[in-house]
């Protein structure tokens, strides 16, 4: 797999030192990591399937893991950063995805920076401002473990009853591991950082969720049917609100269905570029 063996490289931007890495080639796709990720927690085998029709380009937000510069502390701080990587990489348009805390952040720039971002791909998050289903309290709880095992990856990101999804978690940890240059871990004692961003993105100072009503970039939502932190529920309450909005729940699958199911998260990802373009 081209992605456990692809660089990584550093952007000097402002103060501050973004570390990235791109696989492929095509039209560019820039993906936001989740809570506590760094450039190896996405799955190689998403990231290459990917790459066979694009160029993707994955990334360490300021201050965090391998990155340096200083620690964003809300939602304009953490989307320049996009912004930022983009105009180094002299991309102007560019399609935007984003997983978990990661899908906060890829739909801030597509409302602030609406001429950069040709569609939307949101992957295990929630919509701008307060939502009807919260998350439940097994996430919280292992999402603050210092060090994952793979029982705790199944409880976050897939389906623990689900002996197949309990199969794919261990398969998509080893993809994981078997990179051997591995990125600088996220320190905790940062971790409160994705807390402002994610206070600032529940508040909508900015209005998010209704110009997301109002926007003509295609967006397509990937979900589990048992997501333990951004229950699904939240957009279908958005069904005939948000105009340009499509939602894909995978059975028997959690908070990573690109982890769980790669080819088919990837198919469908294709699918909806190439017949969505604005």
């Amino acid at each position: 797999m081209y992605s456990i063996n692809a660089a990584t490289k550093v952007a000097n931007i402002n103060g501050k030192g973004l570390t990235y890495r791109i696989i492929g080639e095509g039209d560019p796709i820039i993906l936001c990591q989740r809570f506590r990720g760094n450039l190896d927690d996405w799955d190689p085998l998403f990231l290459d399937l990917l790459a066979e029709n694009y160029q993707v380009i994955i990334f360490n937000y300021s201050g965090m893991a391998s990155s340096t510069g200083p620690l964003n502390t809300d939602m304009k701080t953490f989307s320049q950063d996009v912004i930022d990587l983009a105009d180094y990489l002299a991309i102007d348009r560019f399609v935007l995805g984003g997983w978990s805390f990661g899908g906060f952040i890829a739909q801030v720039v597509a409302v602030n920076y609406p001429a950069r971002v040709k569609q939307l791909i949101l992957i295990g998050t929630k919509p701008p401002g307060q939502v009807n289903h919260a998350m439940e309290e097994i996430f919280l709880k292992t999402a603050y473990i210092e060090n994952y095992t793979v029982e705790d990856e199944m409880i976050l990101f897939f389906e623990p009853i689900s002996e197949s999804s309990r199969q794919a978690a261990k398969e998509s940890h080893d993809r994981i591991a078997a990179r051997t240059e591995k990125d600088v871990r996220v320190k905790p004692e940062h971790w409160q950082y994705y807390g402002s961003g994610s206070e600032d993105f529940t508040k909508d100072a900015i209005n998010a969720r209704q110009k997301l009503m109002e926007t003509t970039i295609p967006i397509l939502v990937l979900s589990g049917d048992h997501e333990v932190c951004f229950p699904p529920e939240n957009w279908f309450d958005l069904n005939r609100k948000m105009p340009t909005l499509q939602t894909v729940v995978f059975p028997r699958a959690g908070h990573g269905p690109q982890h769980q199911h790669p080819e088919m998260a990837t198919s469908y990802i294709h699918t909806f570029l190439a017949n969505t373009i604005q």
